[in-house]
């Protein structure tokens, strides 16, 4: 969610249970501007907390011109310094996806190779490296596999251009109360892969300005999401239950959206069996 309008935005997903104390908003309100200046990103977002076993994680992310590139992310353990994380690649999202239980909150924590995959350790040993994965590596990949799976924004409210960059849509002023209850209006705000299968009959109808997302509708497993309307039916929440502790919010009728993870970094993996 946008630095700037932090405060107010977390009154609006405080409904479950999400929000931070005085203090760390007071820090951050504090420390974010900095790291916009300091790193000369366009936008700064608060992306969230991860919650570890002896300490939590506050994660922040800078978005340049261009919205859908690659976002800058940093992280602080006490809301006032950032330390930047390097790009998730592919091998670090393979091992992190192995590895279980809680953060510890230890950046420099090292998790045992040989014990959640016994090649990979291998090829580290034959290298020459330690075979051991850091707690920030675990951290960056966490991250990632997050944004990528229920980081969404509302259908509308950002435009790719012929030259195939995506900025925000000043023209948007909000999805109505009838459309901000479907998901069929929201859309995963990363690289789309269902969309690249329709037919091109299915892509007739579609604005190609607008409609270069995934939307939330054809998401596995269905059910995944929980709609409700909170603050007397003004403000439209979605929560995910496949990562526990994302929240998205939307004021009908408004340019007010954005969300935010409080959680454990841990995927619900008894879902398909819940629903």
């Amino acid at each position: 969610m946008e630095a700037l309008s932090l405060p107010a935005a977390l009154a609006l997903v405080a409904g479950g249970g999400a929000g931070l104390s005085p203090e760390r908003r007071a820090a951050l309100g504090a420390s974010l501007p900095l790291v916009q200046r300091d790193y000369r990103f366009e936008r700064v977002w608060f992306w969230g907390c991860i919650q570890g076993v002896r300490g939590a994680y506050y994660i922040a992310e800078g978005l340049g011109p261009d919205r859908a590139a690659p976002r800058s992310r940093l992280y602080s353990l006490n809301c006032l310094d950032w330390s930047l994380l390097t790009p998730a690649t592919k091998e670090m999202l393979a091992l992190a996806e192995q590895l279980k239980g809680r953060f510890q909150g230890d950046p420099s924590f090292e998790y045992s190779l040989a014990e959640i995959n016994a090649e990979a350790a291998a090829r580290l040993v034959q290298s020459g490296k330690e075979p051991v994965i850091k707690e920030e590596a675990r951290l960056i990949a966490t991250i990632e596999q997050i944004d990528r799976a229920v980081g969404i924004v509302p259908r509308g409210a950002f435009v790719k251009t012929p030259l195939g960059s995506v900025h925000e849509n000043r023209h948007f002023e909000g999805l109505s109360l009838v459309e901000a209850k479907k998901l069929s209006s929201y859309f995963h705000f990363t690289e789309p892969a269902n969309l690249k299968n329709k037919t091109l009959l299915e892509k007739a109808d579609l604005d190609p300005s607008t409609d270069f997302l995934d939307s939330l509708e054809h998401d596995i497993p269905r059910g995944s999401w929980s709609i409700q309307l909170e603050k007397g039916g003004t403000v439209v929440v979605l929560r995910s239950l496949l990562w526990l502790g994302l929240t998205f919010y939307h004021v009908p009728m408004t340019k007010q959206f954005g969300y935010v993870y409080f959680g454990t970094g841990e995927k619900n993996l008894d879902l398909p069996f819940m629903l």
